[in-house]
């Protein structure tokens, strides 16, 4: 691709397509993608089995492996693309779990400390697009690719989930922003629709 390179950030709830528009944007525009770390979490295991006692363990992994990963794009000679940012685990994930009573006030100050002092070091995007979807069209898409660990998250945590997605991206100020509807864009069968963002996003590349 021509030009200086950008890093393009892809947020939004489970189930709103992220991968999909990741894979869409590698294959239209020849971006680098980089997804979630595959690494096994270690506390995960724990963590399902109790989550207060193991929730600020298992959101410091989290938080180290994406800080990687962030300097791992950041350092990549290409365009890249990035599926679910380090931003979502404080502003969405953690902030869930704290909400919840899962960790406590002392954790959640120490995890945001950290966090905070790690996102001054990173390269903000050049661009954070945000698949906005309501929770129904989150819910159908869930179904419809069938993940057998998805099927049975609960209404009330996709519901959470998004209530919190709506209050980071309101306070979100690191970058330019592009929201995508969701609900009533369809840019992989739609040709209109995949025109209008093909165009959209040309103009940041």
């Amino acid at each position: 691709m021509d030009g200086p390179r950008k890093y393009i950030a892809v947020a939004g709830n489970i189930g709103a397509g992220k991968s999909t528009l990741t894979e869409f944007l590698q294959y239209r525009f020849g971006l680098t993608p980089f997804y979630e770390p595959n690494a096994g979490n270690p506390f995960l295991e724990h963590f399902y089995g109790d989550m207060k006692r193991w929730a600020f363990h298992s959101q410091i992994f989290f938080l180290t492996h994406k800080f990687r990963l962030h300097q791992e794009l950041t350092d990549h000679p290409g365009t890249v693309v990035q599926d679910r940012t380090i931003y979502e685990d404080a502003e969405i994930f953690a902030l869930n779990l704290y909400r919840s009573g899962l960790m406590s006030e002392a954790e959640h100050k120490t995890y945001r400390a950290l966090y905070e002092a790690v996102i001054q070091t990173l390269r903000p995007p050049d661009l954070m697009i945000y698949l906005r979807a309501d929770v129904r069209t989150v819910r159908r898409r869930i179904r419809l690719r069938g993940r057998p660990e998805e099927q049975n998250i609960p209404l009330t945590y996709i519901k959470r989930l998004h209530t919190l997605y709506e209050e980071w991206f309101e306070r979100y100020d690191r970058s330019p922003t592009l929201v995508l509807p969701i609900d009533r864009l369809d840019y992989i069968q739609d040709l209109v629709d995949r025109i209008e963002i093909i165009r959209t996003i040309e103009r940041y590349l």
